[in-house]
């Protein structure tokens, strides 16, 4: 597999990472980790009483799988190498991910930025988060800082 730089990257790729379910387990480890125990992740009966009718995903755990995922393509294997930074990212919560939901993330490149210094530019990818419905639950643009050959 051939490493991919700045040069070698045009705006409109796409790809779609493997699938993932979020589990009861997942929700519980994120909890612990994260400190958050909101009772809409961590409190069935009080879940029910929602709009959401049961307990749901922490939104920063479907940002944590989502970027997980992406990890998982060919796209980012190949820029591996000339990966020189994580520089933004703009991040919408559209929809709960309910436990059982099984994601999957589409990704676009969208822009191409050059910079001043010549070893390196600027890439946008649009991340978007769909659960096994088709369902956009998170969205959003991510910026990354890529070396040229």
């Amino acid at each position: 597999m051939t490493d991919w730089y700045y040069e070698d990257l045009d705006v409109g790729f796409e790809c779609t990472t493997p699938a993932r379910t979020v589990t009861e387990a997942d929700i519980v480890t994120f909890a612990g980790l994260s400190g958050d125990y909101n009772a809409l992740h961590t409190n069935e009966e009080f879940a029910k009483t929602t709009i959401f009718q049961g307990r749901i995903a922490h939104g920063l755990l479907g940002l944590a799988i989502a970027s997980g995922l992406f990890t998982r393509t060919e796209f980012m294997q190949r820029i591996q190498k000339s990966l020189m930074a994580f520089l933004s990212l703009n991040w919408k919560f559209a929809g709960p991910i309910k436990m059982g939901d099984t994601i999957s993330v589409k990704v676009k490149l969208i822009e191409k930025k050059e910079t001043k210094k010549p070893d390196r530019g600027i890439i946008v990818l649009e991340r978007t988060v769909m659960n096994q419905r088709g369902e956009v639950v998170q969205q959003g643009e991510t910026t990354m800082m890529i070396a040229r050959r």
